[in-house]
């Protein structure tokens, strides 16, 4: 099972980092990354495997979202398969 993780917003040191952190502490392991620094605007998608996670994929969610918040951020976490289902044609 896989999860995308989407942040957008004003670029600031550690972002990445940050993110990451938080998917080291909750056993969801970054598979692939990409981002983009756009002026002064900061663009990831980055994809996770959360087939082991320590936790529910609800709580992962949630405290994206909350470090979102707290850096000023938009950090949604998506399961691939809704995220499939939202962009197939």
């Amino acid at each position: 099972m896989r999860a995308v993780i989407t942040v957008i917003g004003k670029d600031t040191v550690g972002i990445l980092a940050k993110v990451s952190g938080i998917c080291a502490e909750y056993n969801a392991n970054v598979i692939e990354v990409t981002q983009s620094v756009l002026q002064d605007m900061f663009a990831m998608i980055m994809l996770v495997d959360i087939s082991k996670l320590n936790t529910g994929f609800t709580a992962l969610s949630d405290r994206m979202s909350s470090l979102g918040k707290e850096l000023g951020l938009s950090i949604h976490t998506m399961h691939e398969d809704i995220f499939n289902s939202m962009h197939r044609i």
